[in-house]
């Protein structure tokens, strides 16, 4: 017995029920003190009823056991997959555990220590690549600055645009490995490969012409509009499709089949995008799925948690706290709205949602507008393109050339103001607002394009004569319609790329200079420095990505060219936002604002992934131009490379292509479907359990502090 405990004895022995702040009591507490705790009481009436429903189920937390004997059975057994250095524990019992690790390894056998080393080493390894990776990192440097001028909200703006880059100079990679490469090697005589001509079929010789612009007296403004409109002399060139009118490279062993690979190419981009954005999206919706919480603890969330600790610049502090007033009052509005929401009489609902019904058709009225614009200027286009150039001045060609892609800025310049106008009206809540208007403005956006390559698509496989009986499509207009379909992305891609940088040049600039040295003016103070606002800049980019996704199969340098417009907007929005441009108020949390973007980008995938399904699919090939010249559409290829394969594996791939096969893989994805259903439930309620038990772990020390400081005073008033 202690010094301490020895000196005592009078007073435990005068007052055995109260609780003494002897060590030895603690570590040896009276059961029936233990069962006043509140997660005991809690515990002990959910497993009456448990066992009162199926005595054999439940598994439930015993609160007498030592949570410290807990948690290192669990970390020793994990201690050969895992690494300590991953446990939340302190140093002293670390170094415990480490000690255990060693003299586990006592009784290994020399090929278990062998083992045991070596995948020690490879972690080791695996950290050092990693750490290495990190200091590889694109822009690095710069977007870290911009974390820490800007929080988390803008920096997650600019790795997503560096994530673009990345994702387009793959796309490139794999287009040039596939088909650019074995073309350039056999063109330079770089390897002993020739061309392999596409044979002749029985075809009418009308199908098969495709007129080249004539080469004589050119003037100056001509190359200029055809580097801005891809015609010209860049029409021949291998940036777009029409070039690539070869079956094959024969090299020495074998012949390189080059329609295979340029649509392999094609599926092999799009199902690399799918995955990557995918992958990227699971760990953004984990992080969103472990934010969601009640919403008293989003109120405490935010005032005790919600300070980013990057920033670093005091203006950008101010606006985080004008931002954390912001969030606080919507989430005050929101709730305010979930009140007035249940307190509405059933007259004021149905006013409410017949205005909503209202509204929402003067939404689908302005983007059928929209699209009915696009369809008129895209037709306009296309009639008026085949007109002699040398009889239309410069401007006129330009308008001619560029007038849908005009259009299409314009619509999606004034539709986000009309909808932000109209979202008022509808007696949303905040949040839900801000939601809402980002869907309206994605939907539009993403299906102006498609607006425009259905509208190409009609007036390619439409004709007045019989053009169309005799080739399938309009060979008259559309010679070669895959190059013409690549023209136009190639000129939506450019013309949004300079819009960029004229706004940025033209507007934000200016609009900088005028705040700064006319602040007298009360107008150009109203107007305001321009705001950083993160969705539009998204979908600005996500917009010029889908344009990509979309052409790149029509034009195959596409990817690059859009890797270089990606590098440029990097360092224009980047100047943009630190001397022209504020940050916007609405700020946006990095895990929200990842998730947010790579679901957009998503969109914008799965848009561009119908008109080239429905292109490639349906719609005949050119058989003037293109390595598929000899196929009635693009996916015919597919079919004839799998009757070139050995009898048992052509059974084997019908077989799995066929109804017999596909019946049972739909149960049994619906089946594992099922399955992860019912674990991602069993996860909630686990989830749901582990908060129970943090907040009856609380409950538990304001009981213990209680019963403390009540022990505390019987001490004190028994020496008084």
């Amino acid at each position: 017995m202690s010094e301490g405990s020895a000196g005592a004895p009078d007073q435990r022995g005068a007052h055995p029920e109260n609780l003494s702040l002897d060590s030895n009591c603690f570590s040896s507490p009276p059961v029936n003190f233990l069962q006043e705790l509140p997660s005991y009481c809690s515990v002990a009436r959910r497993r009456t009823n448990i066992l009162s429903r199926d005595k054999q189920s439940g598994t439930l937390l015993k609160p007498t056991d030592s949570y410290s004997s807990q948690l290192e059975g669990g970390i020793t057994e994990n201690l050969n997959s895992q690494s300590i250095r991953k446990y939340a524990l302190n140093i002293s019992e670390k170094r415990r555990l480490r000690d255990i690790q060693e003299t586990q390894m006592k009784y290994l056998s020399e090929w278990d220590q062998w083992k045991r080393y070596s995948s020690k080493s490879w972690k080791r390894f695996l950290e050092k690549a990693r750490e290495m990776a990190t200091h590889l990192e694109l822009w690095r440097k710069d977007i870290r600055s911009i974390e820490g001028k800007f929080g988390t909200g803008i920096q997650s703006y600019f790795s997503f645009l560096r994530f673009l880059v990345l994702l387009n100079l793959v796309i490139f990679l794999i287009i040039f490995m596939l088909v650019l490469l074995p073309i350039l090697l056999t063109k330079y005589k770089i390897t002993n490969s020739t061309f392999v001509l596409i044979p002749l079929k029985d075809m009418d010789t009308q199908c098969t012409l495709y007129p080249i612009s004539s080469s004589g007296l050119i003037y100056f403004y001509s190359y200029v509009i055809d580097l801005l409109s891809g015609t010209g002399f860049l029409e021949e060139t291998s940036l777009f499709y029409g070039h690539y009118t070869i079956d094959g490279v024969k090299f020495k062993n074998f012949t390189y089949d080059l329609p295979l690979a340029y649509l392999v190419s094609t599926i092999a981009y799009l199902a690399l995008s799918l995955l990557w954005i995918v992958k990227r999206s699971v760990e953004g919706f984990k992080s969103n799925l472990i934010r969601s919480e009640e919403h008293f603890q989003s109120y405490c969330n935010k005032i005790f948690a919600g300070w980013d600790f990057c920033i670093t610049n005091r203006s950008v502090a101010e606006l985080k706290h004008s931002s954390l007033r912001y969030e606080l009052r919507a989430d005050l509005e929101e709730e305010r709205i979930r009140q007035k929401i249940a307190e509405r009489t059933p007259e004021e609902t149905i006013r409410i949602y017949s205005l909503r019904l209202l509204l929402n058709c003067v939404v689908l009225a302005v983007l059928a507008v929209c699209f009915y614009a696009i369809y008129l200027a895209t037709t306009f286009s296309q009639e008026h393109m085949k007109k002699e150039m040398d009889k239309m001045v410069f401007g006129e060609n330009l308008l001619i050339l560029y007038l849908p892609s005009i259009v299409i800025t314009l619509a999606n310049f004034i539709t986000p103001i009309i909808f932000a106008r109209i979202i008022h009206y509808e007696d949303y809540s905040p949040g839900f607002e801000i939601r809402l208007t980002i869907l309206r403005c994605v939907f539009m956006r993403l299906a102006t394009i498609c607006v425009l390559v259905f509208t190409l698509g009609s007036k390619i496989t439409s004709c007045d004569d019989n053009t169309c009986e005799l080739c399938g499509y309009n060979q008259k207009l559309y010679p070669c319609w895959e190059t013409q379909v690549g023209q136009e992305m190639y000129k939506l891609m450019i013309f949004d790329f300079i819009i960029i940088l004229a706004m940025t040049l033209f507007v934000d600039f200016p609009r900088k200079l005028l705040v700064t040295y006319c602040s007298s003016s009360k107008l150009i103070q109203c107007w305001g420095q321009q705001e950083f606002a993160i969705p539009d800049n998204v979908l600005g980019i996500v917009y010029g990505q889908t344009i990509c996704w979309i052409g790149a199969f029509f034009s195959p340098l596409l990817p690059a060219i859009a890797t270089l417009k990606f590098v440029v907007i990097f360092y224009v929005k980047e100047l943009s936002l630190l001397y022209t441009c504020r940050p916007s108020p609405r700020q946006f949390r990095a895990s929200n604002s990842n998730f947010f973007f790579l679901l957009v980008l998503l969109i914008g995938l799965c848009l561009a992934i119908i008109p080239l399904t429905i292109s490639m699919s349906h719609i005949p090939s050119s058989k003037a131009c293109g390595p598929f010249t000899n196929f009635n559409t693009t996916w015919e290829v597919i079919p004839q490379t799998v009757s070139t394969f050995p009898s048992s594996l052509q059974t084997l791939i019908h077989g799995m292509t066929s109804e017999a096969f596909a019946v049972p893989f739909f149960m049994i994805i619906c089946l594992v479907m099922f399955y992860f259903i019912a674990l991602a439930g069993a996860h909630k309620r686990v989830v749901v359990q582990l908060r129970e038990q943090l907040s009856l772990e609380s409950r538990d020390k304001r009981y213990l502090i209680q019963k403390l400081t009540e022990a505390q005073r019987d001490v004190q008033s028994q020496s008084d």
